[in-house]
C-alpha cells in the first residue's frame, strides 16, 4: 500500500467536478491521510477502562406540559434519515416500511413533532438528514404533510455527503465504468458534522437562536424529545451529551463506552475498531455494561467553536470499511469506504458527558428480527408517539432470532402475530405461520426442516422445543 498522500488532488478534483462542499472535501482529507499514515482505527482493551459510574435518568414520566418553552424555542430535532434498508430487501427509505397500523417511521415521526408543537405551543425545529438514496422518496411522502416546516427541502433537509470510495491497491479513486454511481459511498453519520456546517444549516440555525441539537437515528422510534432530558442537558452545561443504555445479550455488536487510560477522557469504540483479538472483552456485556443509543444532544454553538478550532472539521477515528467497488460482484475491484461515526465525537468535546437512559428509549429497526418484535404486544405506543417497550418487560426487549427465510421483509407478510408480552427469546427455524391465540413464555424455539409451511397451533407455549 502506498504511504503518501500523493493521490489526493485526483480526489479533490473529483469531489469538486461532483458539487461536494469544501467542508465535507476537508473531513475527507483528514481521513484520507489516516488512512495514507496506516491507522487503523483500531482501540484496544488494554488502552481503556471501562464506563461505571454514569449518571442515570431512571424515570421518564415527564408529560409535555413539563417542557420549557423558552428551552423548546431553542431546540431543533435531527432524525438520520439515510438508510435504505437493503439487508432487510427494500429498496426505497426504510423509513416508508409499516411499522404498526398501517403508519410508518416517517408519519409516527410527524406526528411526534406535530403533537409536541400542539402540546406545547412551542416551534421546536425539525430536520431529516437524507442521503442521495432517500431524498427524493422521502420528501414525496413529507409532502403529504401540509403543516408548516414539515415539507419540503428547504424547510426539512439536510443532505448527507458522498464520498469516493478507495481503490485498495493504489489508494486512488477506483474507477467502475459498469457503474460510475458505485464509486461513491456514505461517509457515515459521522458526516453530520460535515453536512451541517457546509449547507448552512449550522449558521441558520445559530442565527435563529437555536442553541441544542437532539439527534437520533430515525429508525428509533423510542427516541423522542424528552422534557426531562433537555432540561437535564440544558442545565449540565455540557457541550455535547450521549445517551446510552444497559447492554443485553441483543447488544453484543454496538459500541460501547469506554474511559481512555491516559486521560480519562470519555470515548467510543464501535466494533469494527475493535481486534478480533479482543472480541471477546468487547461482546462482554457485564465489563462493558453500557452502548451508544445512537441518540446525542448538542450544544450547537459548541460545535462551532471547535469546527474553527480544527479548521472546519471534528476529528473523529477513522472507520476503514473494506469491500468491493460493486457489493453484488466479488470480483470487482476491492476498495475502502471511509467513515466516522457521530458518537465518537464525544472525545473531541471538552466535557462531554454520558446519560444512562431507560430502555425504552431504544427500539431501533435494523432487521426483521427487529421489526418482528416491534410489531409485537412487547411494544405500545406511548401518550408522547413513542412505540416503546410495554413497562411490565422492564426494559428487557425479547430477543427474536429467525433464519435465513426470514431476511426480508416481504417473509413477515401473513406470518401471524405470537403474544411476546412474556417472551424472552423466540427462535424460529424453518417456514412456519402463526394462528390466533399463540402465546409465548420464556425460551421457545419452533423447528420445521420439511421445507413446507406449517401452522403453529394457538395455546401457551413455555420454555421448550418444538418439532413441527
Amino acid at each position: 500500500m502506498m504511504n503518501d498522500l500523493n493521490n489526493f488532488p485526483l480526489f479533490q478534483e473529483k469531489m469538486i467536478n461532483a458539487g461536494v462542499s469544501a467542508e465535507a472535501i476537508a473531513s475527507f482529507r483528514h481521513n484520507y491521510e489516516a488512512l495514507a499514515r496506516n491507522e487503523t482505527g483500531m482501540i484496544s482493551e488494554e488502552s481503556i477502562i471501562p464506563c461505571e459510574d454514569i449518571p442515570v435518568i431512571p424515570d421518564l414520566s415527564a408529560d409535555d406540559q413539563d417542557f420549557d418553552p423558552s428551552l423548546l424555542a431553542k431546540t431543533v430535532v435531527i432524525k438520520l434519515n439515510g438508510g435504505l434498508g437493503t439487508s432487510m430487501g427494500l429498496k426505497k427509505s426504510k423509513t416508508l416500511l409499516p411499522v404498526r397500523d398501517d403508519a410508518n417511521f416517517l408519519d409516527i415521526i410527524a406526528r411526534q413533532i406535530i403533537h409536541l408543537r400542539e402540546s406545547t405551543q412551542a416551534k421546536v425545529r425539525f430536520l431529516l438528514m437524507n442521503s442521495y438514496n432517500t431524498s427524493e422518496d422521502t420528501l414525496e411522502y413529507m409532502e403529504t404533510y401540509e403543516r408548516e416546516e414539515l415539507s419540503g427541502a428547504g424547510y426539512i433537509e439536510l443532505m448527507q455527503n458522498q464520498v469516493p470510495k478507495v481503490d485498495v491497491e493504489t489508494l486512488a479513486p477506483v474507477l467502475w465504468e459498469k457503474n460510475p454511481a458505485q464509486e461513491w459511498c456514505p461517509p457515515g453519520h459521522g458526516d453530520l458534522y460535515a453536512a451541517l456546517l457546509g449547507s448552512g444549516w449550522l449558521d441558520a440555525l445559530i442565527d435563529g437562536g437555536v442553541k441544542y441539537a437532539f439527534v437520533s437515528n430515525s429508525d428509533n422510534l423510542g427516541a423522542v424529545l424528552h422534557a426531562g432530558i433537555l432540561r437535564h442537558f440544558a442545565e449540565s452545561g455540557a457541550p455535547f451529551l450521549m445517551e446510552v443504555t444497559r447492554r443485553t445479550a441483543a447488544d453484543k455488536k454496538g459500541g460501547h463506552l469506554a474511559l481512555r487510560k491516559t486521560d480519562q477522557q470519555l470515548l467510543l469504540r464501535e466494533v469494527a475498531q475493535t481486534a478480533e483479538s479482543d472480541m471477546a472483552s468487547f461482546q462482554n456485556i457485564k465489563l462493558h455494561q453500557f452502548f451508544n443509543t445512537n441518540s446525542l444532544w448538542i450544544r450547537l454553538d459548541h460545535l462551532k467553536e471547535l469546527l474553527e478550532k480544527e479548521g472546519g472539521i471534528v476529528p473523529l477515528p477513522l472507520i476503514k470499511n473494506q469491500k468491493t467497488v460493486d457489493p453484488r460482484d466479488k470480483e470487482s475491484p476491492v476498495v475502502f469506504q471511509l467513515e466516522t461515526a457521530m458518537g465518537a465525537a464525544i472525545e473531541s468535546f471538552n466535557g462531554s458527558q454520558a446519560i444512562c437512559v431507560p430502555r425504552s428509549r431504544f427500539t431501533p429497526v435494523k432487521t426483521t428480527s427487529d421489526l418482528f418484535a416491534l410489531r409485537s404486544d412487547a411494544y405500545a405506543h406511548t401518550p408522547d408517539g413513542r412505540i416503546a417497550l410495554v413497562a411490565s418487560r422492564e426494559g428487557k426487549p425479547p430477543v427474536i432470532d429467525l433464519s435465513a427465510e426470514y431476511k426480508f421483509v416481504d417473509s413477515l407478510q401473513g406470518i401471524g402475530m405470537p403474544s411476546l408480552l412474556s417472551a424472552q427469546k423466540l427462535t424460529l427455524r424453518g417456514p412456519v405461520r402463526f394462528t390466533d391465540g399463540v402465546k409465548i413464555v420464556g425460551e421457545v424455539t419452533f423447528i420445521n426442516e420439511s421445507g413446507e409451511t406449517k401452522w403453529i397451533a394457538g395455546g401457551t407455549y413455555k420454555n421448550e422445543e418444538v418439532i413441527l
